[in-house]
């Protein structure tokens, strides 16, 4: 809400962690670009300035150089991002136009399965047990690369029904046309699971950001040079763990909804949480919603959707919705319509347009701004409606907090109508009560008592609320996740998202699987910048299947899922893990 904070934090203030580092955590929202620095696990400075929607480095050499005004770059340990570049691309359809190949096989109509006009069917393909049925022809793929080429298509992305189970093919298909291209996505990359619809789409959306991904991952580096800092860059994913920038270029679209994941993340480490809570960050723009069954964030099991695509991307689960602290207010139908569009900032603050912002200004709920412009603001609507500019201002202030308690309302139902998956586990028969509602993000103060009462739960504002994202986004671990397909029958073992293929022994059990992914996955956690006091490593999923033919057992086929548990980094002096 405010335009620009900076200032230290006085020792009754800080938290009291243990540790030894110097760590930059930066949140770039829709409205404010916050940032904090940690040091030695205490919040030593915070800063928030208004994000420059056209040039985002302004932004973050602003919002820095609050921060350094008193201190030393050179003592930085890692710098950590949460940001809304990937989810606002998609949802504003500013994204490439993407190639598709799909090795289909039967059994699927091509009509369910086709994303754009761009999507091409070839005819070879792998069968359930990743055996090759059919294989490529190479100049028919020779023939779809030249279309590409002839449309001006530079991203493709490749998917078969079963690459988790051979990724073979697709490897193939990317050797034919990768020289023709400027990027190409592997479907088998994205995720290890089975479900073909899901993968194309979250391939799709990998290719379709590749480019503008890339180039803000360019800009991040420059302005950490800029800094004259020589650092690791992390940044946050959508299941609230982070990954080094240089990796996540591989994967741009595990960035999508990073910024409601930052808002779990700040309340994890600014809280207590072990109950069953909601947790509400009200922006600018929008306001983020995330539930808690005891204490644990929940997540999409099968993974996130954003504009229609249902994705395999694993994330925290939140609800956006357009309404926050400069939502443009008007009179229309004789009703007053809160948002979804903000117009840029609060009338207080020079902008052109009254917002629930201005209305808590003239109630007296704050004292930012200029209370003169929010009055003539809201008097603007006051006239409309034939009222008081009090009783306008209170009315807009209770629809505003009426609507996001309404949105939690239902997004309670809806959960409390199915299982409850949190980070690591299925809570059979789980109906969460909240008892306990976290509100953070810069209008927290003013709205957090009146949404208590409405949704019938004492309200909470942890400290450095307003900085929250920021904060959760420098605390969070690396995480990672990693599928292994043994078929003792054929002798393979596949390592889904490392596209790896290798022979093993008939012998080869269960316990081998579990022992070679534990040990593959602490490999790729480290090279996406984990930290080995970070790698906790958690069994997800572990299955054991007899192949029989003829009334013979003839193999075994072992599935294990493993992963890098989503937590706060090591030494932070609370619960690591969630």
């Amino acid at each position: 809400m405010t335009d620009k904070v900076s200032y230290a934090i006085s020792s009754d203030e800080k938290n009291s962690y243990t540790g030894g580092t110097m760590i930059l955590g930066i949140d770039v929202g829709g409205t404010h670009t916050d940032a904090t620095l940690i040091e030695n696990f205490e919040l030593k400075r915070k800063a928030k300035v208004l994000t420059n929607r056209e040039n985002l480095m302004d932004s973050l050499l602003e919002v820095t150089g609050e921060l350094f005004k008193s201190e030393n770059p050179d003592n930085l340990k890692r710098v950590v991002l949460s940001t809304t570049i990937s989810t606002n691309a998609i949802v504003q359809g500013k994204t490439e136009r993407v190639g598709l190949i799909l090795a289909s096989g039967p059994g699927l109509s091509p009509a369910t399965l086709k994303i754009n006009d761009d999507t091409h069917f070839i005819s070879g393909y792998v069968n359930h047990r990743g055996i090759e049925a059919a294989g490529i022809d190479h100049d028919e793929v020779s023939r779809i690369c030249t279309h590409f080429r002839e449309e001006g298509i530079d991203h493709a992305g490749i998917v078969g029904k079963f690459s988790t189970r051979n990724p073979g093919q697709e490897i193939e298909i990317r050797d034919i046309i990768n020289d023709n291209l400027k990027h190409v996505s592997l479907g088998h990359r994205m995720s290890g699971n089975l479900n073909f619809p899901r993968r194309i789409a979250t391939t799709y959306l990998n290719a379709a950001i590749h480019d503008l991904y890339t180039a803000f991952v360019r800009d991040i580096q420059d302005f950490v040079g800029k800094m004259g800092a020589d650092v690791p860059i992390y940044i946050l994913k959508a299941d609230g763990g982070t990954f080094e920038i240089d990796q996540s270029t591989e994967y741009p679209v595990q960035t999508i909804l990073s910024g409601p994941a930052a808002s779990i993340m700040g309340v994890l480490s600014l809280t207590d949480c072990r109950e069953d809570a909601i947790a509400l960050d009200i922006g600018g723009t929008t306001t983020d919603i995330a539930i808690f069954a005891d204490g644990v964030p929940l997540l999409e099991p099968l993974g996130v959707t954003i504009e229609g695509h249902k994705t395999m991307i694993r994330g925290l689960r939140t609800k956006s919705i357009g309404i926050g602290g400069d939502s443009r207010v008007k009179y229309e139908s004789n009703e007053i319509i809160i948002g979804p569009e903000r117009d840029g900032p609060a009338a207080a603050f020079g902008g052109p347009s009254p917002t629930p912002t201005d209305a808590m200004i003239v109630l007296g709920l704050t004292k930012i701004g200029d209370k003169d412009k929010a009055t003539a603001a809201i008097n603007s609507i006051a006239k409309e409606t034939g009222c008081p500019a009090h009783e306008a201002a209170k009315t807009i202030f209770d629809q505003t907090c009426l609507e996001i308690a309404v949105s939690v309302k239902e997004m309670l139902e809806e959960i409390n109508n199915r299982p409850v998956y949190t980070v690591h586990e299925i809570l059979e028969g789980k109906k969460l009560t909240p008892q306990i509602l976290h509100v953070v993000g810069g209008p927290a103060e003013p709205m957090a008592e009146h949404l208590g009462e409405l949704l019938g739960c004492p309200a909470h504002i942890p400290g450095h609320a307003e900085v929250a994202n920021a904060v959760g986004a420098a605390l969070a671990r690396t995480t990672a996740e990693l599928t292994l397909l043994a078929d003792t029958e054929q002798q393979t073992l596949t390592i889904v998202e490392e596209g790896i293929q290798t022979q093993i022994p008939n012998g080869f059990s269960r316990d081998d699987a579990l022992n070679i992914g534990k040990e593959k996955l602490r490999e790729r956690a480290i090279k996406m910048g984990a930290k080995e006091e970070d790698i906790a490593v958690e069994v997800i999923e572990d299955q054991e299947f007899n192949m029989v033919r003829g009334f013979h057992t003839t193999g075994k086929n072992i599935r294990v899922k493993v992963q890098v548990k989503p937590g706060l980094i090591a030494g932070f002096g609370k619960e690591q893990t969630i």
